[in-house]
């Protein structure tokens, strides 16, 4: 089936075709790699300022809005990576969709492993045991790994897309967005879905399917749970008709006036809307998706314009390293996070490792409880930061 009436070339402000890179949608995407690393590691968990956290249920925070603006991005780029198999299910194009969503969520589960050997081999339960018996016992965890988590979802959201823009008349994704949103409203409702605790049907269905042990539980809710995925899909699929949108407009100053449009229009909805249906990230609430996409569709609208109208890009380069190479930068600071959080320098408690002593010892004392906390994190993006600029100037694209 042919979803595309025409070619859509990838353009820029000077109407040149681009190598499939477009600067502000890099930048909006290493905007939001480098924030999920910073709130992700902080000096100390309870040391955090308040922008800097998720809203505990109902609300809206800053923090709250970097995984979904990635989701958005996701969207537009899933249009872009599509636009060439010109939304025709082949065999090629399906191959290549499974062979990245299986990759995708090998990564998220190698995370999640890799973490849990890490704090297992150091744990007081086998602290008794040889070296070679605490690493066997810490690596042999499939019992109570988490099965699902944010790569996952990237994974599990990117695959259903990729596969409803090739087979769905785009013409139709609208009404499939409004029918998946309306309909979770509506098990939201008859499930108990805004209750904070295990009698929410998104709580039940996770530990009824998932396992406890395989969840991660923040008072019963998985935030990234099986129902919860619902809205996560039309969330993508949002991102995925703006970009169909922003290509099929080839003057800049049209792209930037849809993205204003569509994100004014979303934002406000979704306020409205949250009067009935609270903004909840742990639950991805309908109202949660309205805004986070007007806001991301707003943000993208106001780089593209410094960026393309007003010719400013010196300012974007550090961020331009994290979002030529998302996923291996996120990946990246994973896994430093883990390693750093799970070497032990001296015994005793959580400033044995070497995360604790940077903060407790060196940071700290220096800049204080809050301050000393933020500088941890600022650190720590920009050593992740040194290894992405070593691809960035080698024009090294890490691509699953």
């Amino acid at each position: 089936m042919n979803n595309s009436s025409k070619k859509l070339p990838l353009q820029g402000a000077e109407g040149q075709v681009q190598n499939n890179r477009i600067l502000a949608l890099d930048i909006l995407r290493g905007i939001t790699i480098a924030g999920m690393i910073l709130v992700n590691n902080p000096g100390s968990w309870e040391k955090v300022y308040a922008p800097l956290k998720h809203a505990e249920w109902h609300g809206l925070t800053p923090t709250d809005l970097v995984f979904p603006f990635f989701m958005f991005i996701m969207g537009i780029s899933t249009f872009i990576s599509l636009w060439k198999y010109n939304f025709e299910a082949s065999g090629s194009a399906i191959r290549k969709i499974t062979k990245r969503t299986v990759l995708l969520y090998l990564v998220g589960l190698g995370i999640a492993w890799f973490s849990l050997t890490m704090r297992r081999f150091n744990s007081v339960e086998l602290a008794e045991l040889s070296f070679f018996q605490r690493l066997g016992q810490a690596m042999w965890n499939f019992d109570r790994i988490r099965i699902l988590g944010v790569i996952p979802r990237l994974a599990i959201c990117y695959g259903i897309v990729s596969i409803i823009a090739l087979t769905l008349k785009h013409k139709y994704i609208p009404y499939l967005i409004i029918g998946l949103l309306a309909g979770y409203f509506v098990l939201l409702l008859v499930g108990n879905g805004f209750a904070y605790n295990h009698t929410n049907i998104i709580s039940i269905v996770d530990y009824k399917i998932l396992g406890e042990a395989h969840m991660y539980n923040d008072n019963g809710i998985d935030p990234e749970g099986i129902l919860s995925t619902i809205p996560a899909i039309a969330h993508v699929l949002i991102g995925f008709l703006v970009g169909k949108a922003m290509f099929e407009r080839k003057e800049i100053h049209a792209k930037i006036e849809w993205l204003f449009i569509v994100g004014t229009v979303l934002t406000f909805a979704g306020f409205l809307f949250s009067y009935a249906c609270p903004i909840n990230k742990k639950i991805w609430s309908p109202s949660f998706v309205l805004v986070t996409c007007g806001l991301a569709s707003s943000f993208l609208a106001l780089l593209t314009w410094i960026i393309d109208v007003k010719g400013k890009k010196k300012w974007c380069h550090f961020f331009e390293v994290f979002g030529i190479n998302p996923l291996f930068m996120y990946v990246l600071g994973a896994f430093l996070a883990i390693i750093i959080g799970n070497i032990i320098i001296y015994p005793g408690g959580e400033k044995a490792s070497l995360k604790g002593f940077i903060y407790n010892d060196l940071l700290q004392p220096i800049f204080g409880n809050y301050p000393g906390s933020l500088a941890y994190a600022l650190l720590f993006v920009g050593f992740n930061w040194i290894f992405g600029y070593y691809l960035y100037k080698k024009k090294i694209y890490i691509k699953l």
